[in-house]
């Protein structure tokens, strides 16, 4: 693996537990961090690779695992074509491996104590996974409902693990047979059976969270108690 692992300032050095497949361009990978930590629901990791002549490039990833283990942390990567980093994970990365890592960053957080409606746009599930992974975990809680829109069943991050009585699917583009919702993106009877007391989680391209931040606020749900997240290119 052409990369020099010795951790300063904060980066601790992960060693890689698994990778698992997502979708035919993402990846989830298991880490084992050094230097154990605790994260909420919501936060990301950096990840830093540094070539043997010292070059170094770092990118943001979210967390996908449920707080809880600080021994072990899962980050999804989408792959971009031309991207330092995405694809160095994704086409190199193997288990036992080591990668340098440093946070949890971020307060785009849900701690477990209050209803929350969590709204997906693509890869802006990966957080939110990590919030339902959470919910899922707490023998009693508050109730949590989750909107993913994805084009196509192929492009479905966790699709093993999301179905759920709280977890509903959007697809824009094509759904798979059987699926009674009409092809298209968000609209507003698809959040308005969502919304209730508590908070609201959007996480996704930036249009994307305009738009379905609108259709929350139109459905009842106070604006300042929604959070946004918006996702880009991360190469």
């Amino acid at each position: 693996m052409p990369l020099a692992v010795q951790a300063v300032g904060g980066w601790t050095v992960a060693r890689v537990l698994d990778v698992r497949r997502e979708t035919p361009r993402a990846k989830s990978f298991r880490l084992s961090p050094g230097q154990p930590f605790t994260h909420l629901a919501g936060q990301h990791l950096v990840v830093r690779l540094t070539a043997p002549d010292g070059y170094r490039a770092q990118r943001t990833y979210s967390i996908a695992s449920a707080p809880g283990s600080p021994e072990v942390v899962e980050i999804t990567v989408e792959r971009l074509e031309g991207g330092e980093v995405s694809t160095f994970l994704h086409d190199e990365l193997a288990v036992g491996d080591e990668i340098e890592v440093r946070g949890p960053i971020g307060g785009f957080t849900w701690t477990g104590d209050t209803p929350a409606v969590l709204v997906a746009g693509g890869s802006g599930v990966v957080p939110l996974m990590s919030m339902l992974r959470l919910s899922r975990s707490l023998s009693t809680g508050p109730p949590v409902r989750l909107l993913v829109s994805v084009r196509t069943p192929d492009d479905l991050y966790y699709a093993g693990e999301l179905p759920g009585p709280e977890v509903t699917v959007a697809y824009s583009r094509r759904a798979p047979a059987g699926d009674t919702r009409p092809e298209g993106r968000v609209a507003a009877e698809d959040v308005g059976r969502l919304v209730m007391a508590g908070e609201g989680y959007v996480c996704g391209p930036a249009g994307f969270v305009e738009h379905a931040s609108m259709l929350l606020v139109e459905a009842g749900m106070e604006a300042n108690r929604i959070r946004t997240e918006r996702f880009g290119p991360t190469g």
